[in-house]
């Protein structure tokens, strides 16, 4: 029986069904679980002081594409919305192979784990030269992030009318033939999962119709969830509106595209009535606010999805279309932008913390992630709220969107990934410079 006891921090946040905050609080971690939270706790196991920091659930990422991590920054691509965006790197992902996947993924999982995520998805449809889905598994088997990787897929190419290269894209049988295989070898319906795969194909400018429809009844034949991109900007709602007659929305639930097994990223420009649709059906949302802004795709209402009971998370999107994976600060841009949009009461920080680690749990069907209460599964972020950062706060739960942007120590399943605010379970340098050597190949 192995415990780790965190003691005596200025404040755990739970996210229990009470909203519980703990002054002065500890949490107690029994075999990878969450055995007790409150105060004056013991153990004999290991002891991590936590005086001056804040304890919180783990942050959950609800949409990423984890190999666009070695194409920041490219040029062409920095200021095009998103069909011009993707027509600029799709030829330079057309190179990618096994050890760029599984590189670009090392290097976003750290990047992820640093600012406080413990479970992330993420939303893999490319597969050049050999690169298969096992290899970004493989990547989050070393860092130890807990993973909800999802089999994507394109099948239209440029041949056909569709965005892709036709290098890109892949022929439909074969696509529904590795899902199940990648299903088969790793998916883990049990409780405390570390790996949980998804079907995904990428969006429905990029496959077929029918592909979407077989995509939806292979998911619940398997008893996976279904995810996709969704209404991410105008032109998304004008093609679709062009191609298929109706709303993405329409479309969606016309192919089995809604209910609580499925979750939609960005969801930028959903309409009173899709909110309406996914919130009768139970259907989630992956917000993106720093990719919208970045892409200049606009503000997703969430404030009016939260209000009509949609599950909404967090999801840092790709690196190529956010320039960083930093989960914590895309709880700060939310928060900033719903005021933006509907004034200084429209969001509160604690509804932000709340949606980047319960709402994300439940967005992905985790229900034994996301808060800190016996049972739980131990993810858990340590924030040290000692430095300058927070000087001068009042309220330091209020502030963590604002001070540390990176946690001083990180369990996930009780395992120590983050402490004293470095990765301990890869060697990160040596992994950033051979990210760096292969980013110097795939501009050659």
């Amino acid at each position: 029986m192995k415990e780790v006891l965190i003691r005596g921090a200025d404040c755990v946040v739970t996210m229990d069904a009470g909203r519980a905050e703990i002054a002065g609080g500890d949490v107690l971690i029994r075999d990878g679980c969450i055995a007790a939270v409150g105060q004056g706790l013991q153990s004999r196991g290991e002891v991590i002081e936590a005086r001056g920091c804040v304890v919180t659930p783990g942050l959950v990422n609800t949409h990423h594409h984890l190999y666009q991590t070695l194409t920041r920054a490219v040029p062409g691509g920095q200021d095009a919305l998103l069909f011009g965006w993707l027509k600029t790197l799709y030829p330079i992902w057309a190179r990618f192979g096994p050890e760029e996947m599984h590189v670009s993924t090392l290097i976003g999982l750290a990047e992820l784990a640093l600012t406080g995520c413990t479970l992330t998805s993420d939303h893999l449809y490319i597969f050049p030269n050999g690169a298969r889905l096992d290899d970004t598994i493989a990547a989050a088997g070393e860092i130890g992030l807990r993973f909800h990787p999802t089999r994507g897929a394109m099948s239209i190419g440029e041949s056909a009318g569709g965005l892709p290269p036709d290098s890109l894209v892949e022929a439909e049988p074969a696509i529904l033939e590795d899902c199940i295989r990648v299903i088969d070898a790793f998916h883990d319906p049990r409780p405390g999962a570390m790996v949980r795969v998804g079907v995904a194909p990428c969006s429905p400018f990029s496959v077929s119709r029918e592909l979407m429809r077989d995509a939806a009844l292979l998911a619940r034949n398997k008893g996976v969830m279904l995810h996709t991109h969704l209404a991410e900007n105008d032109e998304d709602i004008l093609y679709s509106r062009e191609n298929f007659g109706c709303r993405p929305g329409q479309y969606a639930e016309d192919l089995g595209w809604t209910g609580a097994d499925v979750w939609h990223a960005h969801c930028v420009k959903l309409d009173a009535g899709e909110i309406d649709l996914f919130a009768r059906s139970g259907t989630g949302v992956a917000h993106c606010p720093c990719s919208n802004c970045r892409l200049g795709s606009g503000i997703a209402p969430v404030r009016a999805m939260r209000d009509r009971g949609v599950k909404v998370g967090l999801g840092v999107d790709g690196s190529a279309s956010n320039d960083q994976g930093n989960l914590i600060a895309e709880a700060r841009q939310m928060l900033l932008l719903q005021r933006v949009a509907g004034g200084a009461d429209a969001m509160a920080a604690r509804e932000a913390l709340e949606i980047a680690t319960l709402g994300g749990a439940r967005v992905l069907g985790r229900d034994d992630c996301g808060a800190l209460e016996p049972g739980k599964r131990a993810d858990v972020a340590v924030w040290d709220v000692s430095g300058i950062e927070s000087a001068g706060s009042w309220d330091p739960v209020a502030l963590l969107l604002a001070g540390p942007m990176r946690v001083r120590d990180l369990f996930v399943e009780g395992r120590q990934v983050v402490a004293g605010g470095a990765v301990r379970t890869i060697d990160l340098e040596r992994t950033v410079d051979r990210a760096n050597v292969l980013v110097r190949r795939l501009m050659g």
